[in-house]
């Protein structure tokens, strides 16, 4: 049953250095919409490919609006959702990882 602990073990650890990228990721393109940058950049395509998905899915999900004045709220609520994985999900596969080893 080690073997099982171990592996859940890795993948909470993975699971949480990916919602950590995640949020950095999402931290950047909220800083770079202060400053309007060329939207043919690579980084800012990337950026963008990398967090519309997610949140235009929040804002269809939120049963109110996520704009005001001019400030976009959805990145907030894409925060909350990645701080409760981060402290439900992988802190239960950590603890059932511990249980099994």
């Amino acid at each position: 049953m080690f073997v099982i602990g171990n592996l859940l073990s890795s993948v909470a650890s993975v699971l949480n250095m990916v919602l950590s990228l995640y949020m950095w990721i999402i931290i950047i393109r909220a800083i770079l919409s202060w400053v309007s940058p060329d939207p043919y950049n690579p980084i800012v395509r990337f950026l963008h490919a990398a967090t519309d998905p997610v949140l235009d899915k929040v804002r269809q999900l939120l049963p109110f609006p996520t704009v005001y004045g001019g400030i976009d709220l959805t990145p907030i609520a894409v925060f909350v959702i990645i701080i409760f994985l981060q402290s439900f999900l992988v802190q239960t596969l950590f603890d059932l990882s511990r249980s099994l080893g």
